[in-house]
C-alpha cells in the first residue's frame, strides 16, 4: 500500500494499453483495487492468466487475475476513487464522454497522456471536476511470452526506461496515495512546464520510428543524435518565441540538451549516462504503432510545435518533414521505414 495504514484507493484505468496495464498492475500488486477498462484483445488474456511486470532494473512482479478487474463496460467507472486516462489522443473525447456519464464527480481524473491538449479537452468536458495533467517519463512495451506456435502464453509488460511519474499539484495528496513499490509519483506546481519538457524529449518518438533501430542504438549514433539535437533546437526556438519555459525531465537544463547530443561518442557516454538508462531492445511508442499498422500521435507532438511555430512566426522545417515522413509510413502500412539520418 502507498502510505502505511492508508485506505486502498479504487483506481480505474480508462484505456488500458501498455502504460495503463503496467501502472495498474503495480497498484494492484500493492493492494489497491484496480479495474482495467479497455479492449478485449488486451484484457482477455490478462483476465484469465494475470500478467508479468518487468523492467530494465530487474523488477519482476506477477499480478494474478484475482488482483485485477478487467472490463469493456464503462460502468466500471462508477466505482472509481481515481480515474487514470491512458488512451491515445484520438480517443480522449470519447473517453471524456464516458467519464462524464459514469464516473463519480468526486473522483479526480489524471491524464497520463502525451501532448498538451488532452487535459484541456478533458477539463472542457468535465467542468467542476478535479482534472489534472500528468507526465509519465518511462517507456513501456508489451512483453508477452509465446509458445512455439506463436500463441501468447503469458501477458506481460516491460518498463524499458527510467523516471518518476509527475502529477499536477492539487488537493488530496494523491501522489502519496498512489506511490507504491516500483512506481514513484511526485507532484509539481508547474505541470505545464514539465509537459513541455517531456514533449521536447518525445519529439524523438518519430525519429526513432523512422530509424527502425532501438532507442539505445539510436542514442549511440552521433549522426542520429545530431538530427535529434537539430529537431530539439528547432522546438526550443518555437517555445522561446511563445514565452514558454520547459522544465527538463533530465538533470540538465532543456536548452543544454541539444549541445549534449552533439558531443562525440566518448564524451556523450560520460555526460549523458542517465539518458542511456534504457533497455537495449526498447523502441518508441510511435515505432510500436507503425509496426502494428496504427495511426501515430505525431500530430500531438511535432504537430504541436508546428502549430505553435506558425502562431509565432517561427519556421519548423524539421518537424514539417518528420510529420510528412511519418504520414507516408502510416499510409504504406509496411512497418518501420528504416531510414538513415541523412534522409531526414
Amino acid at each position: 500500500m502507498s502510505e502505511q495504514g492508508a485506505k486502498p484507493q479504487r483506481i480505474v484505468i480508462a484505456g488500458a494499453g501498455a502504460i495503463g496495464c503496467f501502472c495498474g498492475g503495480l497498484w494492484a500488486a500493492a493492494g489497491h483495487p484496480v479495474a482495467l477498462l479497455g479492449r478485449v484483445r488486451v484484457l482477455a488474456p490478462i483476465s484469465h492468466q494475470g500478467m508479468d511486470l518487468t523492467d530494465y532494473a530487474g523488477l519482476e512482479t506477477h499480478v494474478t487475475p484475482q488482483q485485477l478487474y478487467c472490463s469493456e463496460d464503462p460502468v466500471v467507472l462508477a466505482g472509481a476513487d481515481l480515474v487514470i486516462v491512458a488512451v491515445k489522443s484520438s480517443g480522449t473525447a470519447a473517453m471524456g464522454q464516458l467519464i462524464a456519464q459514469h464516473a463519480p464527480p468526486t473522483a479526480p481524473v489524471l491524464s497520463f497522456q502525451n501532448a498538451m491538449t488532452n487535459v484541456v479537452l478533458l477539463r472542457q468536458m468535465l467542468p467542476g471536476r478535479d482534472v489534472r495533467a500528468a507526465m509519465v517519463p518511462f517507456n513501456v512495451i508489451p512483453a508477452n511470452l509465446r509458445d512455439d506456435a506463436g500463441h501468447s502464453t503469458q501477458p506481460g509488460f516491460h518498463r524499458a526506461s527510467s523516471g518518476d511519474i509527475v502529477i499536477e499539484a492539487g488537493p488530496g495528496h494523491w501522489h502519496r496515495r498512489i506511490s507504491v513499490p516500483g512506481l514513484a509519483v511526485v507532484e509539481s506546481p508547474d505541470i505545464e512546464g514539465v509537459q513541455w519538457g517531456k514533449l521536447l524529449i518525445n519529439l524523438n518518438n518519430a525519429l526513432n520510428a523512422l530509424s527502425g533501430i532501438p532507442l539505445a542504438a539510436q542514442l549511440k549514433s552521433l549522426a542520429w543524435r545530431r538530427v535529434m539535437a537539430d529537431q530539439m533546437a528547432e522546438a526550443l526556438r518555437v517555445l522561446q518565441a511563445a514565452g514558454i519555459d520547459p522544465v527538463s525531465t533530465t538533470p540538465l537544463p532543456a536548452w543544454m540538451t541539444p549541445h549534449i547530443l552533439r558531443l562525440p561518442d566518448w564524451a556523450f557516454s560520460r555526460v549523458a549516462a542517465k539518458m542511456l538508462t534504457i533497455d537495449p531492445t526498447a523502441r518508441s511508442s510511435m515505432a510500436q504503432d507503425l509496426m502494428l499498422g496504427r495511426v501515430t500521435e505525431v500530430e500531438a507532438l511535432q504537430g504541436e510545435i508546428q502549430r505553435l511555430g506558425k502562431a509565432h512566426g517561427v519556421e519548423t522545417p524539421i518537424c514539417d518533414v518528420v510529420i510528412l515522413l511519418i504520414r507516408q509510413a502510416e499510409m504504406k502500412q509496411a512497418g518501420l521505414p528504416k531510414m538513415e539520418p541523412g534522409q531526414i
